[in-house]
């Protein structure tokens, strides 16, 4: 079992400059510790912790009212998750987001609606976060051993926000906004999964900006080349889907460079790019993407299906497989990030009529790594 230390997240510092104001100076202050070594706690860097640096810690926040003398030293250590299902188990409060859809022409939100395959994944979902993929069992009978339950949300919510088409660019746009702020700026452990993509759920936009630093809601179509693309994966829209412009989504990879299959592109080692899949008949994509910021407790996923196929398979896999989606891609002491495209290959290309209504459907997958040097470039 290993520790992580969570200064940072019971400060609310972020790693955003504009919102941290002087808070490295205050606890020097009080506490007369080293600059480099506050800076170094609040980011899970240090080594090693002298016990008398803790203790100045404990001081600084029992005296202004962080914490409790009850609650210190503990509150300032947390476990560090294992596997794919604990990193979400761990986190105190679960917030699942996703997108509500009406038709254009009817005004009343009495008559939205979700679509059936993002059902089929928040069940899913719930099931891998309550059983940690099923190995819960397993770990309470280890558990009596040391006195401990297995890990599990405090607090699970759910989010809705308008899919693009169903309301006004500015109305879909805003309540994704209100919906992201609230949760990045509420403090204490917490994770805010986002189900679909830009075609379903604009707050997906909003968690890869916040990673990747590209503009949200705002086209990359016309960069020179697709390697300043600020997003290392792409989705290819359909002509007939919602086309809300976005900085990780659109019609071509750049000026020069078309994107002729509506589906999911990534870049690969080399820069070159690759489609991975989408409309092609027999064949869907899907994407599984993660940021957690260790020192603050907080992780940001996205869950997306390219099609309605794609979003029950990605179920499956998560439920049967979630162990390839797991460690992270770039680990560091601040920040983790997991990017992964999962290729399907359909056992059987007819679609049945009842097909909409089941829930396990199999095919065979791919699940493919972006490249390490890929993402960290665009950290840069």
């Amino acid at each position: 079992m290993h520790y992580v230390f969570r200064l940072a997240e019971l400060l609310g510092h972020t790693p955003d400059r504009k919102k941290r104001p002087g808070t490295i100076k205050a606890i020097v202050d009080y506490t007369g510790l080293d600059r480099h070594q506050v800076s170094a706690l609040l980011k899970n860097e240090a080594k090693y912790i002298p016990m008398e640096a803790l203790s100045r810690i404990c001081e600084y926040l029992i005296e202004y009212g962080i914490a409790s003398a009850s609650d210190l030293p503990g509150a300032l250590f947390a476990v560090k998750p294992e596997n794919f299902w604990e990193l979400l188990a761990r986190r105190r409060r679960l917030e699942i987001c996703v997108g509500v859809r009406r038709p254009p022409e009817d005004d009343s939100a009495q008559t939205a609606w979700i679509v059936a395959s993002d059902s089929v994944l928040v069940g899913e979902l719930l099931n891998g976060v309550s059983t940690l993929g099923g190995s819960a069992k397993a770990m309470a009978a280890n558990a009596q051993e040391v006195n401990r339950i297995p890990p599990h949300p405090e607090h699970l919510r759910q989010q809705l926000v308008w899919s693009p088409g169903s309301a006004s660019d500015e109305e879909v746009f805003e309540r994704a906004r209100q919906t992201y702020e609230v949760f990045s700026e509420s403090k204490g452990d917490k994770a805010l999964v986002a189900l679909g993509s830009i075609k379903s759920n604009p707050v997906v936009e909003l968690i890869y900006s916040s990673v990747f630093g590209g503009n949200s809601f705002e086209s990359q179509d016309n960069v020179a080349t697709a390697s300043e693309r600020s997003c290392p994966f792409f989705l290819r829209y359909r002509d007939n889907d919602p086309q809300p412009p976005s900085f990780c989504s659109g019609r071509q990879l750049s000026k020069k460079e078309k994107a002729d299959q509506p589906g999911l592109y990534y870049e690969t080692e080399d820069g070159s790019w690759q489609f991975a899949g989408g409309a092609t008949r027999g064949q869907d994509a899907a994407l599984v993407f993660y940021v957690y910021r260790e020192p603050l407790g907080q992780l940001e996923m996205v869950l997306s299906g390219f099609s309605g196929r794609a979003t029950r398979l990605l179920a499956r896999t998560l439920a049967r497989s979630a162990d390839h989606f797991w460690p992270p891609i770039v680990q560091d002491s601040s920040i983790q990030i997991g990017a992964y495209i999962i290729q399907f290959d359909a056992a059987s290309e007819t679609d049945e009529p009842e097909d909409i209504l089941r829930t396990d459907i199999l095919a065979n997958s791919r699940v493919i790594s972006i490249p390490e040097k890929v993402i960290a470039r665009r950290l840069e």
